[in-house]
């Protein structure tokens, strides 16, 4: 039997019970956390573990999250961040200048540094 074949068949079965263990885990923190919190502060029921699963996958599709890579949103920053800063690699100082000046009087941050108060 090849390596690789041999590691994939011990990492399938440990990638398996992992998300096993963290929705149990995960499922079990938000109930036991409901159960010991919102009942006495608003007088909501107490939820079992079932629910509380369901509650984690329902924050999971509508908040993302729990990814280390971000999710599809940073992506898009990320990337916008990048242009940016490419755009700004290729102007002038002048037209540096001008887009900063522009971006003072569109956020409304007032006078710029070269700028005198006339009485």
């Amino acid at each position: 039997m090849r390596p690789r074949l041999k590691r994939l068949m011990w990492i399938g079965p440990l990638a398996i019970l992992g998300m096993v263990l963290f929705a149990f885990i995960g499922g079990e923190i938000v109930m036991l956390l409901w159960n010991w919190l919102l009942p006495s502060v608003f007088g909501i029921r107490q939820i079992t573990f079932l629910q509380a699963l369901a509650l984690l996958a329902l924050c999971r599709i509508l908040f993302g999250g729990f990814g280390l890579h971000g999710g599809p949103r940073s992506r898009v920053r990320r990337r916008m961040a990048d242009r940016m800063a490419q755009r700004c690699e290729n102007m002038t100082p002048e037209e540096r200048e001008r887009f900063r000046e522009g971006m003072r009087e569109g956020w409304g941050s007032g006078r710029s540094r070269g700028e005198t108060t006339e009485l």
